[in-house]
């Protein structure tokens, strides 16, 4: 999507921080340029099945996939040489604390041996390495989903060989909070605050002085249920038909992400739709849908606990912010707790931009990995 007014990009970004931020899904590839914190572009790419399926793995897609960013940048008329740094979504690797990281070759070799999963943005990641290293500057990443600042008290599940981990939406939550600070009128590190990621996953989160020391594991199982997402289970009748022998194990983690919670009631992840359904008539769709805003409630009550009831704010992000029917059941049940701060829609590309500039304006350090 060109600028109103079309013209050279590049005659507006003239003594700015120039941004490229790369966010690559499994049938998109997003893209944003950013001067300082003004997004002068954002795009996002679809691309056809039958453009994807003759590649056997996402690493296959590298040459294609890059084609996609550096064609689209030419057209726009934007030369990579005016980029300062470059900034994508975090991938799958070893659980590290919050922050921005130096996008590097162990990173790199960590994604692609998928010990810790696979998933399509770490080609996002090789590709910004690729690119930074022929234009000689940063490529960075901030608070990726693998962040782990949970309590020690936090990890224990109940029985010694499985420990709940730390896999959520850490760069909305802490990009949110961040926001919420802003505000309050204070730093993030100096606040309590409890963070809602609500989307086809649904995170909640404990910040307490800038760490999340405990927050549902939003994709594997864990939390309140969500438009996709089972969420907890009943341990006991989820062994039976793991044993029932109707499903396979594929079949069983499917239910758990993908085809759980709103599809799994309704056969529709689609709020809008949801919501029509219940503007109908459908009483059923509105007991599931009642009944997501009650779990996610319970889960902000039990992150209260963790902070012990001292709790400065709740902030609120993520597309289903804009269900105001969701809202309205929240509101109702939370409210007590603390003020509530709602931000609406998704932030990855503003967050991991406004990472980026902390970095390369030297108010943040980046890590190494």
């Amino acid at each position: 999507m060109l600028p109103a007014g079309g013209g050279r990009v590049e005659e507006k970004m003239h003594h700015q921080k120039i941004i490229l931020v790369i966010n690559i899904g499994s049938t998109s590839t997003k893209l944003a340029v950013y001067k300082n914190r003004e997004a002068v572009i954002n795009e996002v790419i679809r691309h056809p099945g039958q453009e994807l399926e003759v590649f056997h793995d996402t690493w296959d897609q590298y040459e294609y996939r890059k084609s996609i960013i550096t064609g689209f940048l030419e057209q726009i008329d934007i030369p990579l040489q005016r980029f300062d740094v470059i900034a994508c979504r975090g991938g799958t690797v070893k659980p590290v604390p919050g922050g921005i990281y130096r996008i590097n070759a162990a990173m790199l070799q960590d994604m692609k041996s998928k010990a810790y999963g696979s998933h399509p943005t770490n080609l996002g990641s090789l590709i910004a390495f690729r690119l930074a290293q022929q234009l000689k500057i940063p490529a960075v990443t901030v608070d990726p989903p693998v962040t782990d600042e949970m309590s020690l008290l936090a990890k224990y599940s109940g029985i010694p060989q499985i420990e709940r981990r730390s896999s959520f939406h850490a760069l909305s939550q802490k990009s949110t909070g961040r926001k919420a600070a802003k505000i309050l009128g204070k730093p993030y590190n100096q606040l309590n605050l409890i963070i809602l990621h609500l989307g086809g996953g649904i995170s909640v989160g404990a910040h307490q002085k800038g760490r999340i020391v405990d927050v549902n594991n939003a994709l594997n199982g864990d939390g309140p249920f969500s438009p996709e997402r089972a969420g907890s289970l009943p341990a006991g009748d989820l062994i039976d038909l793991c044993f029932s022998g109707k499903y396979t194990r594929e079949d069983m983690h499917r239910l758990i992400c993908g085809k759980g919670g709103i599809m799994a009631y309704l056969g529709t992840a689609d709020i809008l739709e949801a919501e029509q359904r219940i503007n109908n008539g459908d009483e059923k769709a509105g007991q599931v849908f009642e009944a997501m805003g009650y779990q996610v409630a319970k889960e902000v009550g039990a992150a209260a606990v963790v902070l012990d009831g001292k709790v400065d704010a709740i902030a609120v992000t993520g597309q289903l912010v804009h269900s105001q029917r969701l809202v309205d059941i929240l509101k109702r049940k939370i409210a007590f707790i603390a003020p509530i701060y709602l931000f609406p829609g998704e932030n990855e590309m503003e967050a991991l931009a406004s990472g980026a500039l902390r970095f390369i304006k030297g108010e943040e350090q980046a890590q190494e990995y």
